[in-house]
């Protein structure tokens, strides 16, 4: 395999099959012991859509805000 005039790669069928690769799939270089290594980045956890889904709950403990529940959970 070589790259290309673009500086591209293409990465075989199998190995994109096997760990998931495909079209928009967010990738990460790194160094390991004089090596290249390609790994699929971490997927982002959006948080916006998590917002005000535990307000119920906390309410049902007697918590008026989850820092008052986590302050309690420390032994605040």
């Amino acid at each position: 395999m070589r790259i290309g005039e673009r500086a591209r790669v293409t990465i075989p069928k199998e190995i994109r099959n096997r760990f998931g690769l495909g079209p928009e799939t967010e990738v990460e270089f790194s160094v390991v012991d004089g090596s290249i290594v390609l790994k699929k980045a971490p997927k982002k956890l959006d948080l916006r859509k998590w917002k005000g889904r535990c307000k119920d709950s906390f309410a049902e403990l007697g918590y008026t805000s989850v820092d008052r529940f986590i302050d309690d959970l420390r032994g605040r």
